[in-house]
């Protein structure tokens, strides 16, 4: 029988705040005994981790909308594990949860860190534990607040979403069908593009790495872009900014292309087309639209059970290999939503 005390924890720390692409050598790679949880507290196994972009910025030194992670410090990550061991009445032994245990096998949670923390059980009628890192998780949820709350679509509109095969992308197009507009997706290779069309239901997908993106744009949207959902900043958003609508919604969701570089970012050069357009550009945050969570996994999942919405993931398995795995999302090698598999169970 496995006791706790038989435990390792193995864990990956940020060593060194990265130049650039994250390297292997700015991670250190630790181990330390795993304890019982304290009065309150809960003791969870990670399952799988979700790795996303958003992670790179949280590796930089200065003010964000979180503070970053500090050198040391295991990898900050969402995830999904099981519990093992509890002492909170709101947790039972076996309980499959959604957590942020970061880069780590094992996650000692303290009572009072339970909320911080966003640990809460998943009903997994609704969705596998893929699914709730993906389409009922913060990829879903950043999705479907930016383009409900900000992006305010209404039918016959035309929304155009960049990353379209990426976690968020595939939650937007989808439910922007749903909600009757136009979608055409932006993505990377000819295989990305058939399958967001043939089997997400775009209605379009421009190759940004082959063709001409402006004239390509312009062909897919002929009346405009209503609504754009913004995913990785730099050269296309300021082309889709020569396409936009007056009154136009533009989602700052995240800026994949540039996270990256060493020199300062600059801002698009098109921005005036906001002001001729009388349109608006608004960035989102999901953490803001915690408490409404549930609202948008009961009309996703609904989707999902219609057959409405898929949940694609691109699963990798083996903690040790989270450095190589991680830079999948800035090669544009993922196909899907980027998930680490810790644990079979």
């Amino acid at each position: 029988m496995t006791t706790l005390a038989t435990l390792t924890n193995h864990q990956i720390r940020l060593a060194a705040r990265p130049n650039g692409l994250p390297t292997r050598d700015g991670w250190s790679f630790t181990s330390e005994a795993v304890a019982e949880p304290a009065d309150g507290g809960v003791l969870v196994k990670t399952l799988a981790l979700s790795l996303d972009p958003a992670m790179r910025g949280w590796m930089n030194e200065g003010k964000s909308y979180i503070p970053p992670v500090g050198i040391g410090e295991v990898m900050r990550a969402g995830g999904i594990g099981k519990v093992i061991a509890s002492k909170n009445p709101g947790f039972a032994v076996g309980d499959i949860v959604s957590c942020t245990p970061g880069v780590q096998e094992y996650c000692l949670i303290a009572g009072d860190q339970i909320k911080r923390n966003g640990l809460f059980k998943i009903d997994t009628r609704l969705g596998t534990p893929t699914q709730w890192l993906n389409v009922l998780g913060m990829p879903g949820m950043t999705g479907y607040f930016g383009l409900m709350d900000v992006g305010m679509p209404k039918a016959g509109e035309t929304v155009v979403v960049s990353g379209a095969a990426g976690a968020v992308g595939q939650t937007v197009g989808q439910l922007a069908k749903a909600k009757g507009c136009r979608v055409v997706g932006i993505a990377g290779g000819a295989a990305k593009c058939e399958w967001v069309v043939k089997e997400l239901g775009f209605d379009a997908c421009v190759d940004y790495k082959a063709g001409n993106l402006k004239n390509d744009l312009r062909d897919a949207c002929p009346k405009g872009v209503d609504i754009y959902f913004d995913n990785v900043g730099g050269e296309i958003l300021d082309m889709v900014l020569t396409r936009i609508t007056r009154g136009a919604r533009i989602i700052i969701c995240g800026a994949i292309s540039q996270y990256n570089n060493t020199t300062p970012v600059k801002g698009p050069a098109n921005y005036l087309s906001l002001l001729v357009n009388r349109a608006r550009m608004e960035g989102i945050v999901v953490f803001d639209y915690a408490d409404r969570f549930p609202v948008a996994v009961a009309e996703l999942s609904a989707l999902m059970k219609e057959g409405r919405m898929k949940s694609k993931e691109d699963v990798v398995v083996g903690l040790e290999t989270f450095p190589e795995t991680l830079l999948k999302l800035f090669n544009g090698e993922n196909f899907g939503k980027l998930v680490l598999q810790v644990a079979a169970d």
